[in-house]
């Protein structure tokens, strides 16, 4: 069975990058700030506290900090869509939430950019209950991204991620890997001319998924370290256990037991996320394992990419092609 690659499927940058003060109070009944949008990128106080929260997988606690504004302020009931959608990819489970959260997306939105984002994330769970064999919402999800194609402006910052999502699907659902090579390296080029790291490091992966395809390891070899890199750069815990399991799968040995293992003991770090890839990594039961998803001493994972804000997801089983699934 063909496994297929959830990497960028989780919504890198659909949280609002919005010109704000770092100082600004997040209660959105402040005098001060309670009436403009919360600012959300990378460098605001809300934007940091989210992706820290994301980067170590804990979705719901980062979607809750965005619970206050999702009323008034589109983009934060589409970021917060788009962590708990994110949140399906990697565990298969929260799908009623997921839904909840998209359809007060939907609702909310005002301006064609924010319709189309919504979009984009409706199309991510479709193609995510397809791939998890949840249920078979194919043409829901091709449906979801024309219509996203369709609202977002050729310039627009969800371009991006759009392309990289198109890409899953002509991949993993459509069967046609040259169509989403074109794709994948659309949502690389907008990625790279917008500092989006994250959403490279899910363009670097999947292409590098379909160089094995074709047999060309080198190239393979270079675009799974290259997402690795990124990963560990920017603190995206969460997805760096696909990533080491990925390039094992191209490495020689003794360096691919080595980067199995490393991959094996974030994922126990991590309580068992991605849950896809429990079969697929040397898991030895330790009494003494923790969760670092709430663990403060572990690695900071608060710098997120300049201009962007990602996600992740998956890998393949161990079936003499790399675990780059359709999920991270």
């Amino acid at each position: 069975m063909r496994h297929i690659r959830l990497d960028g499927a989780l919504g890198e940058g659909t949280v609002a990058d919005t010109a704000m003060s770092r100082s600004e109070s997040l209660d959105p009944d402040s005098g001060d700030g309670g009436g403009r949008p919360p600012a959300m990128g990378p460098d605001s106080p809300l934007g940091r506290a989210v992706w820290r929260l994301r980067s170590r997988g804990c979705w719901d606690d980062a979607a809750e900090l965005l619970t206050p504004y999702v009323q008034q302020h589109p983009q934060a009931a589409i970021g917060r869509a788009g962590l708990l959608v994110e949140r399906c990819m990697f565990t298969s489970d929260g799908w009623q939430a997921a839904e909840d959260a998209l359809r007060l997306a939907e609702a909310v939105a005002r301006v064609d950019d924010e319709r189309g984002a919504a979009a984009c994330e409706r199309g991510q769970l479709a193609y995510a209950a397809t791939v998890l064999g949840v249920r078979d919402r194919t043409d829901e999800a091709r449906a979801a991204l024309g219509r996203a194609a369709a609202l977002l402006a050729p310039n627009a910052p969800g371009r991006a991620l759009l392309d990289f999502r198109r890409g899953l699907l002509a991949e993993n659902l459509s069967d046609t890997p040259e169509s989403a090579r074109a794709a994948y390296r659309r949502a690389h080029a907008g990625a790279t001319s917008r500092g989006d790291l994250l959403l490279c490091s899910f363009t670097w992966r999947h292409l590098a998924g379909l160089s094995v395809r074709e047999g060309e390891l080198a190239d393979a070899r270079h675009g799974f370290a290259e997402s690795l890199r990124l990963r560990e750069e920017l603190g995206f815990l969460v997805g760096m256990a696909p990533a080491l399991a990925s390039l094992a799968d191209v490495e020689p040995e003794p360096t691919a037991t080595r980067l199995r293992e490393e991959a094996a003991r974030l994922f126990r770090l991590l309580g068992g996320v991605p849950s896809w890839l429990a079969d697929h990594l040397p898991l030895p039961r330790s009494p003494d394992t923790r969760d670092a998803r709430h663990e403060p001493n572990e690695p900071d994972e608060s710098q997120a990419p300049d201009g962007g804000d990602g996600r992740g997801g998956p890998g393949r089983p161990n079936t003499g092609t790399p675990r780059t699934t359709a999920t991270d």
